[in-house]
């Protein structure tokens, strides 16, 4: 059971407790629910679905798992109710795993039956079981076998890990550069084919830019919802079998295990402590489990750095991939224990501050500093946030939700580089603007009736009071900031209060309304 988890990561399954199960056996797997009768099986893991089922039966499921020799149950999240569970199952004797609430059930089978195969001989299972496991162009000639055309694996960072060489079959200038540089080529709509390949189900097929490109059938290699890479075969040249799409979604799922095993193979230290980190950001039960791992005592004090592409439109999933190296070496260059990885479109760095002077400043000279080298190495602008600090492993989650915050109001402000506390009273506004209560329910007549007549009419009413407000009164500052002249700024202030009804004769009617038009701006 170990090699399996070592192999798949955290990110597609992580031990809550072993019950002596580690160095077992895995069999066979076995998907059933709650109150279901449980086949007899030979070293069985047992899939348990039914994350929302009654804890009653749930644990009963476990019990009978455990008097019935089945070695594992997986179950996805059950919240603070995780722990009891592990119990139940270290009565039993069974190990108790987790999944992430992303991984599909059916995605997870396929995982683990390719991993034990990798587990027992070195090899993966299913249609591509002569592969080696790790042999990506093994691979990549196998894919186009199958499917009858040119195969290029690349990695999130765009390069190219692996392509096929079978005689016969066409490729196009743009596979071609791919090869000769080992990186696939950028072109205006490369971006948006990534997107389709990465936001679709299964494989998608995808149109050429110009007409001397040859057509994609594309795919990508996932653990869960984390992506490994990219599948790429030429769909035209000639046409492809007609069951390629399911082939090359065979083919992903026995990617995703050759990547995965790759990874391990490749950095074994890094990858574990990239995986800790990743459980840390997501709320672990145990950060001094994890404090090992990182070789960072549980007490420390940290922060989480947060990166991300400026330009949304960008694929955030490449995006990150290609800076999550410049990110780390900047990090490590602040302290040798630092540890980045890329989650979700974002690239997350856990900083150790022990013993920092000023780490404040040293923070945002170190994101500066980081935000200027990556647009000179890959042209792309990103917006660097730091979180609020950890007084130990267990509080990363929050400074790492803090770190969210900020990119959040630097996404919307245009801006490149904060820290928690330069930009804590935006938080605080993006944080009301999320309650429907304070910004539909209670939203004050007058305040509805001048915000509908801007829409209907094409004036500024809300724009001048807004600026008003912000000027503290001051009517000269704002037709300087609006480029209208003075009077204009008093008269529609006074307006505002004889069409609309706005009250700014005491302290609470204008913060009511200032705090309401200032959260429907942030809406737009």
């Amino acid at each position: 059971m170990s090699t399996i988890l070592d192999t798949l990561g955290s990110h597609a399954l992580r031990l809550v407790t072993d019950a002596g199960r580690l160095e077992a056996r895995i069999g066979e797997i076995v998907v059933s629910g709650p109150g279901e009768p449980l086949p007899t099986a030979t070293a069985p893991l047992l899939l348990l679905t039914g994350s929302g089922a009654p804890l009653g039966p749930v644990h009963e499921t476990i019990r009978q798992a455990g008097r019935s020799g089945y070695r594992a149950v997986v179950v996805k999240d059950f919240g603070d109710n995780l722990d009891a569970l592990a119990v139940t199952a270290g009565e039993v004797g069974v190990a108790l795993l987790r999944t992430p609430n992303e991984m599909t059930w059916r995605q997870l089978d396929a995982l683990l039956t390719a991993s034990r195969s990798i587990a027992a001989a070195g090899a993966l299972g299913g249609r591509f079981a002569e592969v080696v496991a790790g042999d990506l162009f093994a691979l990549s000639n196998a894919i186009a076998s199958a499917v009858g055309g040119a195969v290029s694996i690349e990695d999130t960072g765009g390069q190219v890990l692996a392509y096929s060489n079978l005689p016969g079959q066409e490729i196009d200038s743009a596979r071609r550069m791919g090869i000769l540089g080992r990186q696939a080529p950028v072109y205006p709509s490369t971006g948006n084919a990534y997107q389709q390949v990465l936001g679709g189900e299964g494989a998608v097929h995808v149109m050429p830019e110009r007409p001397e490109y040859a057509e994609r059938l594309g795919i990508a290699i996932r653990a869960g919802n984390q992506v490994l890479g990219t599948i790429w075969v030429i769909s035209d040249r000639p046409p492809l079998v007609e069951e390629a799409a399911e082939v090359l979604e065979d083919a992903g799922r026995s990617a995703a295990l050759h990547l995965l095993r790759t990874r391990t193979q490749a950095d074994p230290e890094r990858a574990a402590r990239c995986d800790a980190l990743r459980t840390l950001l997501n709320g672990s039960r145990d950060p001094r489990s994890m404090a090992t791992r990182l070789a960072i005592r549980a007490d420390a004090p940290t922060v989480v750095l947060a990166v991300t592409l400026a330009d949304r439109q960008l694929e955030p999933l490449l995006g990150a991939a290609r800076i999550v190296d410049l990110v780390n070496l900047y990090c490590e260059s602040w302290h040798s224990s630092a540890t980045c990885v890329a989650d979700s479109g974002t690239v997350y760095a856990l900083l150790p501050t022990d013993g920092a002077a000023e780490p404040s400043a040293r923070l945002m000279k170190l994101a500066d500093d980081l935000s200027s080298t990556i647009r000179r190495s890959t042209g792309m602008d990103v917006l660097v946030a730091i979180g609020s600090p950890a007084n130990g492993l267990a509080e990363v989650a929050t400074s790492r939700r803090m770190a969210d915050r900020v990119l959040r109001v630097l996404s919307a402000s245009g801006g490149g580089v904060a820290d928690v506390e330069r930009v804590r009273s935006q938080i605080l506004l993006h944080a009301l603007a999320d309650l429907p209560e304070l910004v539909e329910e209670l939203r004050l007549k007058p305040v509805t009736a001048l915000v509908e007549h801007d829409a209907l009419h094409g004036t500024a009413y809300a724009q001048t009071l807004l600026a008003y407000f912000g000027a503290l009164g001051d009517s000269l500052r704002v037709a300087s900031e609006l480029v209208i002249h003075e009077n204009t700024v008093r008269y529609r202030v006074r307006r505002a209060q004889e069409m609309f009804g706005i009250d700014l004769s005491g302290p609470d009617h204008l913060l009511a309304t200032w705090l309401q038009l200032r959260l429907l701006q942030l809406r737009q």
